[in-house]
């Protein structure tokens, strides 16, 4: 009997720990189960679209609460994450940290892009009707817009537009090779243009202005002290306030799957895109959490990477069943010092950092979420291939947005909405992913914990002869817990 209390104790506190899990399968498991009930007995019911509506309609509220966080969220956390970057004040630890969580996280967007362009998971999506309408584009001037939205003319109004370029309108002659017919369709002229402000946030814009003036208020030391502080305290109470919205995420995903799958027509060949666009997400975490970054660890150290796999499984296995880096950081912490042995200064330096700004595993997810659903709208006909340019935006957009993702379960849906809304999707298309994100999640959590491990350890071995820099910070006062560095000593100002 005395047995059985231990037993029960920790059945419950697994239950605790994992409720939100809990509670999301089963809201995915009720909305799949109504969708096919809805789609294999009430078909009749279910092709009216305000019956669809209504069905969906907490599903709604969800999405709008995600849209609502995209540009506070964004906005405070690359503000504050640039501003208390540790790019002078540390030195050597400080450039080597910054290098590798800028590099990797872009080799990860990288590779993501490059898979799913290479297996294509959208291309097995399979549409029946082909919609005429589709969003006129030139290679010159996506990238002319591209280089426009970095730089908004009204930063209020970035918020409400962004800048595109409009060709008119022209009808043509068009003739049937095959039944000689000759008909009148729309096309565009490329040579008449005019540059306008279309509805939609310019999500480029407002990144690239959080940067630099983040980085501005790191500059100015005790000056910027007072904004810098505010900019923290908007983002732990905006990160707060993501979490309750997600805490909605089990009821939201349930009727909007429940909606989307009563109204397919063919839903198996649905969700065979979904499984190349799984191995898709699942192939490139693999390569870049078990070859990339083991070669570059490999390569700087000369030591076994795998090694320190083994020392931080035990925060790798939590990452994987919490979701979130943030939780995961005592664990992480803990095994980096006591059993890979590395230099508590340089750990508790590098890893609150890696879990505020290094998302190397998210940063690939919404590389390839993006395309994929890009990949989708192309063959429904709504949007244009990809060009040039619409990748330098998903590297761009992907990179910086995993920067400013919370270390929260399902934070990665607000994050990969940025990117949807860069490209000029339609942000309601995150419904494709959702069936499977609650697992994609946990995976991609664990690369962001191996790679703010692996930063750590690099940062360890190539700093050694510098940490005497990091012993007269922290004499001369300067906080290194990620939140605001300055130092009294006027000698240290040429570090």
């Amino acid at each position: 009997m005395e047995d059985e209390i231990p037993k029960r104790r920790k059945c419950n506190s697994c239950i605790r720990t994992n409720s939100f899990l809990f509670a999301l399968l089963l809201g995915i498991v009720i909305g799949v189960t109504i969708g096919l009930c809805v789609q294999n007995y009430h078909s009749t019911w279910a092709k009216d679209n305000r019956n669809i509506m209504y069905l969906g309609y907490p599903g709604e509220l969800f999405m709008r609460m995600l849209k609502l966080i995209i540009i506070p969220l964004v906005v405070t956390s690359l503000i504050a994450g640039m501003a208390s970057m540790p790019s002078k004040a540390t030195g050597k630890l400080g450039g080597i940290t910054v290098a590798y969580y800028l590099s990797t996280t872009l080799v990860a967007v990288l590779l993501g892009m490059l898979l799913v362009a290479i297996i294509k998971p959208g291309d097995h999506y399979k549409v029946k009707e082909v919609s005429r309408e589709r969003r006129p584009v030139h290679p010159a001037d996506s990238a002319l817009d591209l280089i426009r939205n970095v730089f908004p003319s009204n930063l209020i109004g970035a918020t409400m537009e962004k800048t595109v370029t409009r060709y008119n309108e022209i009808l043509v002659n068009v003739t049937n090779e095959t039944s000689k017919v000759t008909t009148l369709e729309e096309e565009y002229d490329y040579s008449q243009y005019k540059v306008v402000s279309a509805s939609g946030t310019n999500i480029l814009g407002l990144v690239v202005f959080s940067c630099v003036f983040g980085i501005i208020i790191g500059k100015m030391g005790r000056a910027g002290e007072p904004v810098l502080r505010l900019m923290i305290s908007l983002q732990d109470a905006i990160i707060r306030l993501v979490q309750l919205i997600i805490w909605f995420a089990p009821v939201g995903i349930c009727f909007i799957l429940a909606s989307k799958i009563g109204s397919m027509e063919n839903p198996e060949e649905d969700f065979t895109a979904l499984g190349y666009y799984m191995l898709t997400v699942l192939l490139g975490l693999f390569l870049h959490g078990f070859i990339v970054l083991p070669i570059i660890y490999f390569i700087v150290a000369r030591k076994n990477p795998y090694k320190v796999m083994y020392h931080v499984s035990q925060a790798l296995l939590t990452a994987l069943g919490t979701a979130s880096s943030s939780a995961t950081m005592s664990v992480t912490i803990k095994n980096l010092t006591e059993k890979a042995r590395l230099d508590h200064r340089v750990v508790n330096f590098v890893v609150p950092v890696g879990a505020t700004v290094n998302m190397d595993g998210t940063a690939l997810y919404e590389a390839v979420a993006s395309i994929f659903i890009a990949q989708i709208n192309v063959k429904r006909g709504v949007y244009e291939a990809l060009s040039a340019a619409d990748y330098v935006v998903v590297s761009l957009t992907a990179t910086l947005a995993a920067i400013g993702a919370a270390g929260v379960p399902e934070a990665g849906l607000v994050t990969m909405m940025i990117v949807l809304e860069a490209l000029g999707l339609p942000t309601d298309d995150v419904y494709l992913i959702l069936a499977v994100d609650w697992f994609l999640d946990r995976c991609r959590t664990a690369i962001n914990v191996w790679g703010d491990c692996v930063g750590t350890a690099l940062v360890d071995h190539t700093a050694q002869n510098d940490l005497h820099i990091l012993d007269d910070a922290q004499n001369n006062g300067i906080i290194i817990d990620n939140k605001y560095l300055e130092s009294n000593d006027p000698n240290f100002s040429h570090l």
